[in-house]
């Protein structure tokens, strides 16, 4: 029972900071990108990262389990990173393969948590992990259109 806790623990914190990372991401990026079509698909699944966000803030409030926000430094890092890239080539390949490698990088460690907890038994918190995964290899597929 400890471990199966344990690992839905686990797994919404890796959804809710994969989500929060997301959103920094986009509010980095979204300054420096200059495509319409392209600001509005990222505007979009900004909006998807919210909502995966907040469910898994609730569900887990609903199991008393508190989730800690993304570290400040790894943040302050990604921004440097992206402003720095986002300098150097702001075109619309550019700002997509930057989101993609994100969203690659999401879908990873995503997988891995699903992998590692394949005795979870709590469908809400399977299902969310799946719908995000989902969501982030559509995202994937969608931005490679801009390449």
């Amino acid at each position: 029972m400890e471990n199966t806790y344990k690992k839905r623990e686990e797994i919404l914190a890796e959804i809710y900071r994969n989500s929060q990372l997301a959103l920094q991401s986009i509010s980095n990026i979204l300054p420096e990108t200059n495509d319409e079509a392209l600001r509005n698909e990222i505007l979009r699944e900004h909006e998807e990262y919210e909502r995966i966000s907040a469910r898994a803030s609730v569900l887990a409030k609903d199991r008393g389990i508190e989730l800690k926000e993304p570290n400040p430094l790894k943040k302050a890092m990604m921004w440097g990173s992206i402003k720095m890239n986002a300098m150097k080539d702001s075109s619309r390949s550019h700002i997509a393969e930057m989101m993609i490698q994100g969203t690659v990088m999401g879908i990873t460690a995503l997988k891995s948590s699903a992998g590692d907890a394949s005795e979870v038994n709590d469908g809400e918190v399977w299902d969310l992990l799946q719908e995000f995964i989902q969501l982030e290899e559509g995202f994937e597929k969608t931005l490679k259109e801009y390449l």
